[in-house]
């Protein structure tokens, strides 16, 4: 029976975000969305993840009008967004009726498929968000981030499937944030999943260590339902493989996606410039364009490796580079194992850095590694090492409960924070996930805002600005 394979597009999203550091503007993006709407495509990823901090901090653009603007272009396409489950798109847990409210107006400003993870794959800072999403009517989808590890075993995966099936989501997304899913493997790991589910499987991969798309071969014949791809001229390297080569590996088989080469074609001449112009300014290393084999060896997606490079890059220490790559797996096992996925990826990354700076393991930990290790982001599949505990966080209290239960509403108290600024509901949300980086923008709009009625004045009155 044939199963055409669905195609979800990265590029206004983890395409850009995994190539130029989220650059992209709106602006860029609005031209090409009539086409690009005729695609047919499963989903368009165009929200979340990095995104949101990246266009208040670095674009001077509000994310919530870059939604709305994708949201009057795309009449036929559902727009889907990356969630950091508790975390929202932070990097601390919220309380849930922050949580709730900022699903309400992703899906009321435009958001149609919400993909949900957590970076512990602890479910439990998933539930809110799930519940929200559904409340709203919009399609929850959880990502598991896939990780390798002696814990991460075939039934680990197919007993969590069955307790997100539970839980009443309405698909499931194997996030492979850094590459890691070998071919043979991801043809193992969706059947085990279609054996102990019913959902639709998406499987999410970068092109980081050279494999994607034969990993996404592979999966398609175990049964795979979606698969995220990027238009080529920001596809392969840290991003996602290319949509028009997998829209014609399967053509003519019982996979074919129907998709069409002409339209794919005219979104690709359309972002080309753009690629050769980030190659030009810098903005896009050609270092990300190639394979990687040590996220293989390392299991350390793009997105840390560039971050750990400036890192070391600030501290004068760029020939400490693959001294800190020995180091991660050590700081990971310490640290029980986590998937390395925003922010336990930082977490970790930031810790390998200071422990071979230091010259000694553990001499100095960030506020978020005691967090993590006294269970304020969940829990580990596997406990932390005791004695390194012992030296990071003393005698603090370890919880166990779901974090989020600690946290009492905090709505309110943004709101009153917030309120000199506000000029929209979602300004609120702005602030309570980026307070310093949300109020500089506001200070940009304001300004700008006041440049503008500044101008009208003096058109009105005869006089001509200089």
């Amino acid at each position: 029976m044939a199963k055409p394979i669905k195609i979800t597009e990265t590029v206004l999203r983890d395409a850009h975000q995994s190539l130029i550091a989220t650059r992209m503007p709106t602006e860029l993006m609005l031209p090409i969305i009539p086409t690009m709407d005729k695609i047919g495509y499963n989903s368009v990823e165009c929200w979340g993840g990095a995104t949101f901090d990246a266009s208040m901090r670095f674009l001077k653009e509000d994310p919530w009008e870059r939604l709305r603007k994708l949201r009057d272009g795309f009449k036929n396409t559902k727009l889907q967004m990356l969630l950091r489950g508790q975390n929202i798109l932070g990097y601390k847990h919220y309380p849930d009726d922050v949580v709730e409210y900022f699903v309400q107006k992703s899906i009321a400003n435009g958001i149609d498929i919400i993909r949900i993870f957590d970076c512990l794959n602890d479910l439990r800072n998933l539930e809110t968000s799930v519940k929200a999403c559904k409340k709203e009517g919009g399609h929850a989808q959880i990502a598991l981030a896939y990780t390798l590890g002696d814990a991460y075993t075939e039934e680990y995966w197919m007993n969590i499937a069955k307790e997100i099936e539970a839980m009443g989501a309405d698909s499931i997304c194997i996030k492979d944030m850094a590459g890691l899913l070998l071919p043979y493997e991801a043809e193992k790991l969706v059947k085990a999943l279609k054996s102990a589910t019913s959902l639709p499987i998406d499987l999410h991969t970068h092109y980081t260590s050279g494999v994607a798309s034969m990993t996404y071969l592979k999966a398609a014949e175990a049964g795979v339902d979606i698969i995220d791809c990027a238009i080529s001229p920001f596809a392969l390297g840290t991003s996602q493989p290319a949509t028009e080569v997998m829209v014609e590996a399967f053509k003519g088989q019982e996979f074919d996606t129907g998709l069409d080469q002409k339209l794919l074609a005219e979104v690709a001449d359309y972002f080309r410039p753009y690629r050769e112009e980030c190659l030009a300014s810098g903005l896009m290393d050609p270092k990300v364009l190639g394979v990687n084999i040590k996220t293989l060896m390392y299991q350390v997606p793009g997105g840390m490796l560039s971050n750990m490079v400036s890192q070391l890059k600030e501290q004068n220490a760029s020939d400490k580079y693959n001294t800190v790559l020995e180091e991660i797996p050590r700081v990971r096992k310490d640290f029980g194992e986590p998937p390395l996925v925003t922010p336990s990826s930082q977490i970790v990354g930031t810790q390998a850095v200071m422990n071979v700076l230091m010259g000694e393991r553990y001499k100095v930990a960030t506020d978020q590694t005691k967090d993590l290790l006294a269970g304020e982001y969940g829990k580990t599949i596997k406990p932390f090492n005791p004695e390194v505990q012992k030296k990071i966080i003393g005698d603090r209290e370890v919880i166990t409960c779901r974090p989020a239960d600690k946290l009492a509403p905090g709505l309110a108290k943004f709101e009153e924070d917030c309120k000199q600024w506000k000029q929209q509901d979602e300004d609120v949300l702005s602030y309570a996930l980026f307070p310093q980086v949300a109020t500089d923008f506001f200070k940009y709009r304001l300004a700008q805002q006041e440049k503008v009625d500044l101008t009208q004045a003096d058109t009105k009155n005869g006089a001509y600005p200089a």
